[in-house]
């Protein structure tokens, strides 16, 4: 039974403390909307979604009334389109027809995104995910909503190079095709290795071929809270900040939790799970920057940051399992820079580089997110930087991304605006020495030794 003080304690967390629920997000498969004909298609994907989905904008406002809990972002995932249009799609060019028709579903339904507009090739790609990947760039330059993510490595399969190398041209190219908006086309665009089926954050989201028909997935958010919690325990214990953590992720958790029930309740759609994920925002105080700051570091980047987010992403793993039957998706502590003003903060005064940053991505829940490079990086140097954050992620068991966001037009010491929840960020430095002769083999990197588990 919920008593007086933890319904008051929940409303100062939403009320001071940026409590949010950053989104719910409804998985939809597609499998059973394949057609070899283009058309039908794209009749199918439309009826379905909107059919599926009507109903959520509206469930999601009526729970935000009653309850008081903010819920930002109501979103769709469906299945891979690489695999649903295999039968219909000959050409690049027929999969942007399916981005467009994926664009006009959201926008009929209302939601602020839908991902799926991906490929899974950690292994190898067929002729359609090649098809659909070097479709990319047009599609998100022609789509509002639509976001696209490409799976290119695993630990059970190793790192599939030729994807990579391939993603670097990509990532240019949808920089250079949206760089009226700063290239803003990269902020929905994501390299994966070890994506999971039920992420409900985009731009990776995707609705896995093992999930249900229909699921709701719901992802929670609290910087804030946590911070302000740390701030009662100043320099105390690694015990006590350990406790304060998990006790504090329960809690957030349990917002989730209850939204999560009364939207598959209400839609009829069966609860998925809970991601975990401390998901920052530009507000000031909504930062996993200012979090580490609190644990003890003076800015993200000085020594101790690794293990400072390491602690923290543990801790927050522990406490929010227990609030929850079903916790999946990513799960700990999100880094984006341009989304966090304390990591804007900690580049600017030169406290965190990218080498950093990727060595932070070793212990937390994504990886190098929502960072701008100078517009010219050579292709080769974001296919490296890609490769090495997909080894992150095979070697450590664990998933991994890129958001690399090469800024056509400008340089170090300029700024970009996205604006909302993408935020700002400062164009980083990236290092200037080779890597062609790397990046340019052909093949795949194998997966390793102690990927043999049968």
């Amino acid at each position: 039974m919920i008593n007086l003080y933890e319904v008051n304690e929940t409303n100062k967390m939403i009320e001071q403390e940026n409590l949010d629920v950053r989104t719910i997000t409804i998985g939809i498969s597609l499998l059973d909307c394949m057609d070899a004909d283009l058309d039908r298609l794209c009749d199918k994907v439309y009826d379905k979604i909107t059919t599926v989905a009507k109903d959520l904008v509206q469930t999601g406002a009526d729970i935000e009334k009653e309850f008081g809990i903010p819920i930002v972002n109501k979103r769709i995932s469906v299945t891979p389109i690489a695999m649903i249009g295999a039968a219909a799609c000959r050409s690049a060019q027929d999969y942007v027809r399916l981005a467009k028709t994926l664009d006009q579903a959201a926008a009929t339904v209302g939601v602020n995104f839908i991902g799926g507009y991906s490929a899974l090739v950690s292994k190898g790609m067929t002729t359609q995910d090649e098809y659909l990947i070097r479709s990319i760039p047009e599609a998100l330059s022609a789509t509002n909503n639509v976001c696209s993510s490409v799976n290119v490595g695993s630990t059970k399969h190793g790192i599939n190079m030729d994807a990579v190398r391939l993603l670097g041209d990509v990532i240019h190219d949808t920089a250079e095709q949206t760089k009226e908006a700063d290239s803003i086309g990269c902020a929905k665009l994501v390299v994966f290795c070890n994506a999971p089926d039920d992420n409900p954050f985009m731009a990776g989201a995707f609705h896995g071929v093992s999930e249900a028909d229909a699921v709701i997935h719901v992802g929670v958010s609290g910087p804030g809270v946590v911070k302000t919690a740390l701030s009662q325990v100043r320099g105390e214990s690694f015990e006590v900040l350990c406790e304060t953590i998990k006790k504090t992720a329960f809690k957030v958790t349990r917002v989730g939790q209850l939204v999560a029930k009364e939207a598959s309740k209400r839609l009829s759609i069966p609860f998925g799970i809970i991601d975990l994920s401390l998901a920052p925002t530009p507000a000031i105080g909504d930062s996993v920057a200012d979090i580490l700051h609190e644990i003890g570091v003076e800015y993200a980047g000085a020594p101790g940051t690794t293990a400072a987010l390491a602690l923290l992403n543990d801790q927050v793993k522990k406490g929010g399992i227990m609030a929850s039957s079903y916790v999946g998706g990513l799960s700990g502590a999100f880094i984006p820079v341009s989304e966090d003003q304390g990591m804007i903060d900690a580049v600017e005064a030169g406290a965190l580089t990218l080498e950093k940053l990727e060595a932070m991505t070793c212990v937390c829940s994504v990886g190098l997110d929502m960072i701008a490079i100078p517009g010219d990086t050579p292709v080769t140097t974001i296919a490296g930087i890609v490769a090495d954050e997909m080894a992150i992620g095979m070697i450590n068991q664990k998933t991994t991304a890129v958001r690399l966001i090469p800024v056509i037009g400008k340089g170090i010491g300029e700024s970009v605006e996205f604006g909302g929840l993408l935020g700002y960020a400062p164009i980083m430095p990236v290092n200037s020495f080779g890597c062609a002769d790397f990046v340019n083999r052909t093949g795949r990197i194998p997966a390793p030794v102690h990927s043999f588990k049968n």
